[in-house]
């Protein structure tokens, strides 16, 4: 497929409706040529001239189905993003969570997605610099994604010049060793704290795998989401938190339009969502 030959429209919808089955992600007419870019990208890599051909091959083949969905993801993250969840996550939310623990207990935090690793990064950064509690508990972070080339890069750990700008010149200098190019790229230290694994937000398959998590960092990715894709989502992430769990979602998402299962906590910085603890 080329630019003089267009998707016919049954052949966008059907698409538009698999992809949405696999990934949640919505797309139809009015996102044409974003899609027929991508797909046209997609065949010229496997080969194939005719779209019908193409799409049974996307079916069938895990792979391709792999490559098709990295290539619709949106990466755009960097450093200390929405940073006052952060001082959230320091000043409200984990003396919360450990005031229910022992010390040595472990903590364990969900950054999904996690794109190309800046915020479970940020996270772990910040805690080192922002809660003196961080070495009294065994503090997990894990990173996950549906994008395997995104995480790929996460674990390689190595970022611009605009992915750090948020960040003071001396927590840069700290964490990160010069690359290259004006690259800095984690500390190996850091980089051995954060665990990545591939995961789907709709697909609780993928998603349970991981156990359950005291804290669930999940923002910016709803709003790709219709109202049924989300409230899969959501389900999925209620499992995914410990009862007592607290969950954070962009400053554009709101929980109580998806569901009424999780409590608003409006804490000093920001407002976050927590799972009630069971019955006693």
């Amino acid at each position: 497929m080329n630019a003089a030959e267009p998707l016919k429209a049954s052949d966008l919808e059907r698409f538009c409706d698999y992809l949405y089955q696999r990934t949640g992600m919505t797309y139809g007419e009015s996102k044409r040529y974003y899609i027929e870019r991508r797909v046209a990208d997609r065949m010229r890599a496997t080969g194939e001239a005719r779209f019908g051909d193409y799409f049974a091959r996307l079916r069938s083949e895990p792979a391709e189905l792999e490559a098709m969905i990295n290539a619709f993801t949106v990466n755009e993250t960097y450093f200390y993003r929405e940073d006052h969840q952060l001082r959230c996550l320091s000043r409200s939310i984990l003396p919360a969570v450990a005031a229910t623990k022992g010390p040595g207990d472990k903590i364990r935090i969900w950054s999904l997605p996690c794109s190309t690793g800046e915020e479970p990064y940020s996270i772990a950064i910040w805690l080192l610099e922002n809660w003196p509690m961080v070495d009294a508990y065994n503090v997990e972070i894990v990173g996950s994604d549906i994008d395997t080339e995104a995480l790929e890069a996460a674990r390689a750990g190595r970022y611009g010049e605009r992915a750090l700008s948020r960040l003071p010149a001396d927590v840069v200098d700290r964490y990160f060793e010069q690359a290259g190019e004006g690259d800095r790229e984690i500390i190996s230290d850091l980089k051995e704290s954060v665990l990545f694994s591939p995961a789907n937000l709709i697909e609780g398959s993928t998603l349970s795998g991981h156990g359950q998590f005291e804290v669930i960092f999940c923002r910016n990715v709803l709003i790709y989401f219709d109202d049924a894709a989300r409230a899969r989502a959501i389900d999925n992430l209620f499992t995914a938190l410990k009862p007592g769990g607290y969950i954070c979602l962009g400053h554009t998402e709101s929980m109580s339009r998806i569901t009424d299962r999780f409590r608003a906590c409006r804490f000093p910085d920001a407002v976050v969502y927590q799972r009630p603890e069971a019955p006693s």
